[in-house]
C-alpha cells in the first residue's frame, strides 16, 4: 500500500478558471485548515483520508470531483464531513468506526464508485439533496440511520444493508442488481421497496416487515426469504428464478403469490412458515432441483407442474393425504417427479410404494414393498404418519443430503 503523506498545498494550474490538483499518494487531512486548502481545486486527482486524530467537522468545499477515494477510519472525534460542491467520488467512500459522526452533508453528490460504511453509531440521517444515483457497491452496516433518503441507486453490482437497528425504510428505484442484494437484521419494521427492480442475481431478504418487488421478472441466482415479519409476499411478474427459491421461518406469512412463475432452476423450499396454510404456484412447470415443503400447511396446488428433476418431499402436521395421493401418481413412470418421493401427513394417511426404501431419516419408520401395497407408520415425535415412495435404495443418506435442514 502506498505510504500515507500529509496534505501539501494544492498545485494551481495557471490560466485555468479552476485549479487541477493531484498527488502521487493518498493525502491526509488533519484539520479544517488542510481541508480549506483544497477549495481552489475543482478536481482532486488522488485519494483523501481523514487522519485518526482529526476533531470536529471537516468541510471539503469547492471540490467537485475526487478521482480516488474519500475515507475516514477509527477517527474517534470526527463529528461531520461536508462538501458543498462535490459531485463525484471515483473510488470508495469509506467510513469505518467513526462513532460520533452525526453529519454527512453532500448536497450535490450523485456518483460514487463504492459506498462502504460500518460502525457509525452517531449517524442518523443523510443530507444528499441531489441523491446518489450511481454506485457499483453499496454496503451499510451498524449505523443509526433511520432512512436511506438521498441514496437512490439506478443500478448496482452489490447491495448489502445489515444490522442498522433503526432503519425502517429501504426504498430505491434500482432497476437491476448484477451480483447480490442482501437485506438482513435492520429495523423491526423495515419496509423494503424496490418498485423498478426487474432483474437480479442472488437476492436475500431477512427480518423485513414488508418486501415489495412488483416489477421483478427474473433472477439469475437464488431468491430467499428468511425469518421475515410480513404476512404476504407478492411478485406478480416473476417468471423465472435461476437458482433456489426459498421461504423459511417466516412466522407471520400467510400468503405467497407468484402467478406467473414458470421455472425454478434450482430447488424449491418452503419450510417452517407456521401461519402458511396453503401452498400454490399456478403456473409453475419446472423445478431443476429438489422440492421440499415442510410445515403445517393443509393444501398444495401445482396444476402445471411437469418436470421435477430432483427429489420431492411433502411433510405437514396437517392432513395432506390428498396431496400425497396426487403427487405420488406423478412419480415414477409418469416422469414428472424423477427423484425420490416422500410424503408425510399428520392425518395417518397411507400410500403406495414403488420400490423398497427406508424412511428412518424422517424421525419414524415405514415399510414399503415393490408389490405396490400401502405403507404407513406413526412418527415417534410428531404423531404423523408416513407415506413413502422411493425411486432408489439407501434413502436415509439421500434424504439427509438433500433435506438436511430437517
Amino acid at each position: 500500500m502506498a505510504a500515507m503523506k500529509y496534505f501539501v498545498p494544492a498545485l494551481a494550474v495557471a490560466g485555468r478558471a479552476a485549479a487541477q490538483c493531484s498527488v502521487a499518494a493518498t493525502s491526509t487531512i488533519q484539520n479544517a485548515g488542510d481541508a480549506s486548502a483544497l477549495a481552489s481545486c475543482s478536481t482532486f486527482s488522488g485519494s483523501i483520508a481523514i487522519a485518526t486524530g482529526t476533531t470536529g467537522e471537516i468541510a471539503i468545499d469547492g471540490v467537485q470531483e475526487i478521482t480516488g477515494s474519500l475515507s475516514a477510519t477509527n477517527v474517534e472525534e470526527l463529528t461531520g464531513i461536508t462538501g458543498d460542491s462535490l459531485e463525484t467520488i471515483g473510488g470508495t467512500f469509506n467510513l469505518d468506526t467513526v462513532q460520533i459522526l452525526s453529519t454527512l452533508n453532500f448536497p450535490r453528490l450523485t456518483d460514487v464508485r463504492a459506498i462502504e460504511w460500518n460502525a457509525l453509531a452517531g449517524l442518523q440521517g443523510l443530507v444528499f439533496t441531489s441523491g446518489i444515483q450511481m454506485a457499483s457497491t453499496l454496503s451499510i452496516q451498524n449505523t443509526q440511520l433511520n432512512t436511506l433518503d438521498g441514496i437512490n441507486l439506478q443500478t448496482a453490482e452489490t447491495v448489502y444493508i445489515a444490522n442498522n437497528d433503526y432503519l425502517n425504510d429501504i426504498t430505491m428505484q434500482i432497476g437491476n442488481v448484477s451480483d447480490s442484494l442482501v437485506l438482513t437484521s435492520n429495523g423491526r419494521n423495515v419496509s423494503a421497496n424496490f418498485p423498478n427492480l426487474i432483474w437480479g442475481n442472488v437476492m436475500t431478504f431477512r427480518n423485513c416487515s414488508t418486501v415489495s418487488v412488483p416489477s421483478l421478472a427474473s433472477t439469475n441466482g437464488s431468491l430467499g426469504f428468511y425469518s421475515n415479519f410480513f404476512q404476504s409476499l407478492v411478485a406478480p411478474n416473476l417468471t423465472m428464478v435461476g437458482g433456489d427459491l426459498s421461504f423459511a421461518n417466516n412466522d407471520d406469512m400467510t400468503n405467497i403469490t407468484m402467478p406467473q412463475l414458470q421455472t425454478v432452476t434450482g430447488g424449491l423450499q418452503i419450510a417452517n412458515n407456521t401461519e402458511l396454510n396453503a401452498i400454490g404456484f399456478s403456473s409453475l412447470e419446472t423445478v431443476g432441483g429438489a422440492v421440499s415443503f415442510v410445515g403445517s400447511y393443509e393444501t398444495v396446488s401445482l396444476p402445471e407442474l411437469s418436470n421435477v428433476r430432483g427429489a420431492f418431499r411433502l411433510a405437514s402436521t396437517s392432513d395432506i393425504s390428498s396431496a400425497c395421493t396426487k403427487f405420488r401418481a406423478m412419480h415414477g413412470n409418469s416422469g414428472v417427479i424423477r427423484g425420490n418421493f416422500v410424503c408425510r401427513s399428520g392425518s395417518g394417511s397411507s400410500g403406495t410404494s414403488t420400490s423398497n426404501g427406508d424412511d428412518s431419516s424422517d424421525g419414524g419408520s415405514s415399510s414399503s414393498s415393490s408389490s405396490g401395497s400401502s405403507s404407513s407408520s406413526t412418527d415417534g415425535t410428531s404423531g404423523a404418519s408416513t407415506v413413502y415412495v422411493s425411486g432408489a435404495t439407501a434413502l436415509m443418506g439421500v434424504v439427509a443430503a438433500i433435506f438436511g435442514m430437517l
